[in-house]
């Protein structure tokens, strides 16, 4: 029961850490998750309820995005970009951590797309 629960924690981490190919794919950040979530969603529990979470806030942080890339044009954007960058990077790991103890993790200023 013990190795279970770990490997539920692991793949949990994996759904918020997958989050990271974003920084050198493009759309990797929203691909990661989708992929480990729709791998494990049935297996685990806990990775279906993190694989929404991060998805959800993956799609939102897109969305974001290109509002701000948009807000380029009137200076504010670059500012923007930055800051939901950093943003991101801070709270995916923040999530990785806590699904590394198994606690379930709500992203912030999240759009629920998936259910």
């Amino acid at each position: 029961m013990e190795q279970y629960e770990q490997q539920s924690r692991n793949w949990g981490m994996a759904c918020h850490l997958s989050a990271l190919a974003g920084y050198i794919i493009p759309f990797g950040n929203i691909i990661g998750p989708l992929v480990v979530w729709l791998i494990k969603k049935d297996e685990f529990q806990f990775v279906n309820s993190q694989g929404k979470e991060s998805l959800n806030f993956q799609l939102s942080m897109t969305i974001y995005a290109l509002v701000s890339a948009v807000l380029i044009f009137v200076i504010i954007g670059i500012p923007l970009l930055i800051a939901l960058g950093l943003a991101n990077l801070i709270l995916v790991i923040l999530a990785a951590v806590k699904a590394s103890s198994g606690e379930p993790y709500q992203y912030p200023a999240t759009i629920r797309f998936i259910k």
